[in-house]
């Protein structure tokens, strides 16, 4: 695996992720692996394939969601560890759109399903939640990842993914 982007900070992550606060929930984007001798950039889906994300979401108490769920014992709500890995998991996409990124165009990553969630561990404030995810297939706009997150090294919940990636060019909205 190669490192073809480390370190986005949220300047970069901003830029590329439509959500904001309180919706956005990742803080920095460590890395974007691709399988050496593939170029994402090459048009073929196939060469999407094994692109791996890492990147962490810093839980905080002053969390809006923390305030109902549950005051007195808060708990990272599943949903919202599932965005947060659907979040981490758009930027697989990264190496093939920042080009377009640097031309101003526009696109969507839309999530389309959650398949085989798992939650195994509460994530409270202070922890500190690393999500991993990898391409493991695409087929033309249709992508399928799967996602681990962990918090001190320890699996705390895991997902496959399905997301649409829909150009702004084409003139779909996803609704």
């Amino acid at each position: 695996m190669k490192v073809m982007f480390e370190h986005l900070n949220q300047r970069k992550i901003r830029a590329f992720l439509p959500h904001r606060f309180p919706f956005l929930l990742v803080d920095v984007v460590e890395e974007i692996r691709v399988p050496e001798g593939q170029d994402p950039l090459d048009g073929n889906p196939k060469s999407q394939v094994g692109i791996q994300v890492t990147a962490i979401k810093n839980v905080t108490a002053n969390e809006p969601h923390f305030q109902g769920h549950f005051p007195d014992v808060p708990v990272m709500p599943g949903v919202m560890i599932l965005e947060t890995m659907a979040q981490v998991a758009s930027f697989a996409v990264y190496p093939s759109v920042e080009p377009l990124l640097r031309n101003n165009e526009r696109f969507q990553c839309v999530l389309v399903g959650v398949d085989e969630a798992r939650f195994r561990i509460p994530v409270v404030p202070g922890d500190t939640l690393k999500i991993t995810t990898e391409v493991i297939s695409c087929r033309s706009q249709l992508w399928h990842f799967s996602c681990v997150a962990t918090v001190r090294d320890k699996k705390v919940a895991e997902a496959k993914i399905l997301a649409n990636l829909i150009p702004e060019s084409t003139g779909r909205t996803v609704f």
